[in-house]
């Protein structure tokens, strides 16, 4: 156990076992993006002090790890990660291809709130989804019980489910048991627990619905969909707030990659638009009070940012392996090429400033992924429109990315809000519809942008762009950070 003592900012450096030595020693090496460039050699009993420019000094234990090779992409079939349907339901409708040229377009999906009264609000937007229907997807019976935040991901799973070509007579012919569902959510069914509550109050526990703790638990979505399709693999949620779906599609690509599953239909959905939502972020000081302007609020890296919009909905991919896809004839959309996860291990909102925790998650990224920090030339950006977190994620990327001079760097949030556990699932399919379409949406509201933003961030308008590699951020309150990488794919 090699023992590394952190102090605030840090350059790329790493600790290493060595196997040359036997697995006795350890070799810290300083690297420029993924490339080795000096080494020295240090016993593993010996304490490494990282020297760095924050005042703070925080402990951190862990294993070394391995030498990192040149980068090498996955070649087997069985572990080849390929999406092959994705289902959304959003600010602008559940058809996919309508989501993206609204995107496009550069259209705000931000409106005034009118699902309660928020007049008494100091917030009194988001992006809403109105007239939102389940009709063929759930019964009415269940559609009148259900939060939102369930009715969006039976719709929505089932729309990937649709586009996968796995409809249920296509399913009855496949073993289920190697099918799984990994739908997560930050904040669960938030209107359902809020109504438990209320009832709990203001008439008594006997006045509240049995279905008050099922529907309001935070695994009911993933659960929900199975019970729907009869899928009968892994199946759970993950809650990292707004990291949410990232970890989802990670932690879906690994149950393939072990060959626990051949499919996982993955993913988040969130539906916090409503008074404890709102009231909460409010509480939070993270939300823009731009109500004069709710469709010029959120604007990521620009001067006049004030905090982030919030958004609700939800995004599903269905992941599967390369070598079943290829069997069953499906189509396949784009390759999930790998992903990582970390924690700043710093604050419970507020993101570190040297973007430490993000940068190496980028790096673990695209060691997983098996691709060098050159390739990558696209980059969706968690980008939240919020004072500290928008810059501390570009000073990650620069960290990463020595030469930005080809990435283009955009942020959905601009035009649908922040969809906190959605927000990864919502932000992957742009991605990919990024890859298959050759086109960047633009982020919206570029007026007055920050000057340590150096990077193409496709202010304002559309840009054509040929997609080589894309990752795309995802961070969250407790410090949690997730990158995942999608590539077109490639036979």
């Amino acid at each position: 156990m090699a023992s590394i003592v952190i102090s605030g900012s840090c350059s790329s450096s790493f600790l290493f076992r060595n196997r040359e030595a036997g697995g006795n020693g350890v070799s810290l090496a300083q690297y420029n993006g993924l490339r080795a460039m000096e080494r020295m050699q240090l016993p593993s009993s010996e304490m490494t002090r990282l020297s760095c420019s924050a005042p703070q000094r925080k402990t951190i234990r862990g294993m070394a790890s391995p030498t990192v090779s040149i980068p090498k992409r996955e070649k087997d079939p069985k572990k080849r990660i390929v999406i092959s349907g994705m289902g959304l339901v959003s600010v602008f409708g559940s058809d996919i291809d309508h989501f993206y040229n609204k995107l496009l377009a550069g259209e705000s999906g931000i409106t005034q709130i009118d699902r309660f009264d928020a007049t008494s609000y100091s917030v009194r937007f988001a992006g809403q989804i109105r007239d939102f229907s389940s009709k063929g997807y759930i019964d009415g019976k269940n559609d009148r019980r259900l939060d939102d935040c369930w009715r969006y991901c039976l719709v929505a799973g089932r729309r990937a489910l649709d586009d996968a070509n796995l409809g249920s007579q296509v399913l009855e012919k496949m073993d289920k048991t190697r099918i799984g569902v990994l739908v997560g959510t930050g904040m669960g069914g938030l209107t359902a627990f809020s109504n438990g509550v209320e009832a709990l109050i203001q008439k008594g526990y006997r006045k509240i619905t049995p279905f008050f703790i099922p529907y309001s638990i935070t695994n009911m979505g993933s659960a929900l969909l199975a019970i729907d399709t009869g899928l009968m693999g892994p199946n759970y949620s993950i809650s990292t707030a707004c990291a949410t779906a990232n970890y989802c599609f990670y932690a879906a690509a690994n149950h393939i990659r072990r060959g626990e599953a051949d499919i996982m239909v993955a993913g988040g959905t969130e539906a916090a638009i409503m008074p404890t939502g709102i009231g909460g972020f409010i509480a939070c000081r993270a939300l823009s009070q731009r109500n004069d302007e709710p469709h010029r609020a959120s604007r990521p890296w620009d001067k006049d940012r004030d905090g982030f919009v919030m958004g609700e909905g939800c995004g599903i991919l269905v992941m599967e392996s390369l070598e079943h896809a290829m069997k069953r004839g499906a189509n396949i959309i784009a390759e999930y090429l790998g992903g990582a996860v970390t924690c700043d291990a710093h604050h419970m909102t507020d993101p570190r400033s040297d973007g430490f925790g993000v940068s190496s998650c980028i790096i673990k990224s695209l060691e997983d992924a098996g691709v060098s920090p050159e390739e990558v030339n696209y980059v969706n950006a968690h980008a939240t429109s919020t004072l500290a977190g928008d810059l501390a994620e570009v000073n990650a990327i620069k960290k990463v990315f020595k030469n930005t001079s080809e990435i283009k760097m955009n942020g959905t949030k601009s035009m649908i809000g922040h969809g906190l556990g959605a927000a990864g699932g919502l932000e992957a399919i742009a991605t990919i519809k990024a890859i298959t379409s050759g086109w960047l949406h633009p982020t919206i509201n570029q007026d007055n942008l920050e000057p340590d933003v150096t990077i193409d961030t496709v202010p304002n308008v559309r840009k054509q762009h040929e997609v080589n590699i894309a990752i795309s951020n995802s961070f969250g309150f407790g410090g949690h950070n997730s990158v995942v990488v999608f590539a077109p794919f490639k036979p």
